[in-house]
């Protein structure tokens, strides 16, 4: 691999970085409370997932003894 000094290195990743599509306030926004929303959702489902597995495991418990 060929090597470069560390001012052409510099160069390199500002001309990259320049190149890169930065997200507006507004889009970050956006994304955010679509994962704050998202999160809370799995919370919930797994959360009845769980109530519903255990409700279940616990009456054929108490059924079968």
């Amino acid at each position: 691999m060929a090597r470069t000094n560390p001012l052409t290195f510099l160069q390199q990743v500002r001309s990259e970085t320049a190149k890169v599509s930065w997200p507006t306030r507004r889009e970050v926004g956006v994304s955010t409370v679509m994962v704050l929303v998202l999160t809370s959702l799995t919370a919930v489902f797994f959360a009845l997932v769980d109530f519903v597995i255990r409700t279940g495991l616990a009456a054929i418990l108490g059924w079968v003894s």
